[in-house]
């Protein structure tokens, strides 16, 4: 997939940016600003082009305007990542009015940076709603999304593009690469691994079938598979060990033994209930397994990649995906709603 790259943007113009702003948050405090680490380097070409950027971006699911969900911490940190040192050198703002056509034009107009406050505050934006940010649109040139986690969703801000002359951010262009080099012409054995509790990753396993030599599925889904549903050979089913919490050691054998044996590897979601301690051995066992393994790896989701990470073998996996939702959807559709 050749995507327009924001390298493209032309300069001193106004730019839409999209990033993925859904960091995990405790009591106030930001936990983890890997995702807004990502984009900076976009931000950093566009402000070498010296276009000005209204970034756009959701937090959690609220139910209206909830403060607590508010992204004012999140331009916080971000303005902190791109002025380490204090310097204030960037003019910026944070708007809480993102339907305020005149307000945002003139923010634009004042700073580099003007940040906009979470879009699912209005229905709007999941509803995709073609008129929602529409003064947004008036008063800005381009479009660029760096936000791939959250891609394949037909949220307002994801069609911006029918709008907008569209353009991709760094990271965005670079991740899309990246799984495309484990489908286009993979190395075989080819092996999947499924986990997590999201019950919709089931639904890709008819198109999942089509790419792998195996699919490997655990975590909750074995507690959820379909009646009847068997598919090829080629899909097994984790058993579980008795609290259905984990895998079992049967299991971990099983999978071993095929994971080892493979030259491509895509692995999404925790093979079984990671945050709690007692759960972590089919995950951190496949975990090693995978890294052992000598050819292409990619996995993606929160606690498959915080799995890795906390064994110390981040540097051992080719491709650590944004967002496991979104990695299935293109390796089984080839296209996503951000760019249609």
């Amino acid at each position: 997939m050749k995507l327009r790259s924001v390298e493209e943007i032309l300069p001193k113009t106004r730019v839409v940016l999209k990033m993925d702003l859904d960091l995990p948050i405790t009591n106030g405090m930001i936990e983890d600003n890997s995702r807004l680490i990502k984009s900076i380097p976009t931000i950093k070409l566009l402000l070498a082009k010296e276009c000005r950027i209204a970034i756009i971006g959701k937090l959690g699911r609220p139910e209206g305007h909830d403060q607590r969900l508010s992204l004012r911490p999140i331009y916080v940190e971000l303005m902190s990542l791109l002025e380490p040192n204090g310097e204030n050198l960037i003019e910026s703002v944070f708007v809480e009015e993102v339907g305020d056509r005149d307000k945002i034009d003139q923010a634009l107009a004042d700073n580099q940076i003007v940040f906009l406050e979470n879009l699912r505050f209005w229905k709007g934006e999941e509803s995709n709603d073609a008129d929602f940010l529409g003064g947004l649109v008036e008063v800005c040139q381009f479009f660029v999304n760096d936000a791939l986690a959250v891609s394949h969703r037909k949220e307002r801000s994801n069609m911006l593009f029918k709008n907008l002359p569209g353009f991709y951010g760094i990271a965005f262009v670079e991740e899309v690469d990246k799984i495309s080099k484990a489908i286009d012409n993979p190395e075989r054995p080819l092996v999947i691994l499924l986990g997590g509790a999201k019950e919709d990753k089931l639904s890709y396993l008819p198109d999942l079938e089509k790419i792998a030599d195996y699919v490997l599925i655990g975590g909750k889904l074995p507690r959820l598979r379909p009646t009847g549903y068997d598919g090829q050979s080629k899909i097994i089913w984790a058993k579980l060990r008795g609290d259905g919490l984990d895998l079992s050691d049967d299991d971990i054998g099983k999978f071993k033994e095929i994971i080892s044996s493979s030259k491509t590897v895509i692995w999404a979601g925790a093979m079984g209930r990671y945050e709690d301690v007692n759960c972590r051995k089919g995950t951190e066992e496949i975990a090693r397994t995978v890294a052992g393994v000598a050819g292409y790896k990619i996995i993606a989701g929160g606690d498959t990649g915080a799995s890795i990470v906390n064994l110390g073998l981040g540097d051992k996996i080719d491709f650590i995906c944004s967002g496991g939702g979104v990695m299935l959807e293109y390796l089984t559709k080839r296209t996503l709603p951000a760019w249609e």
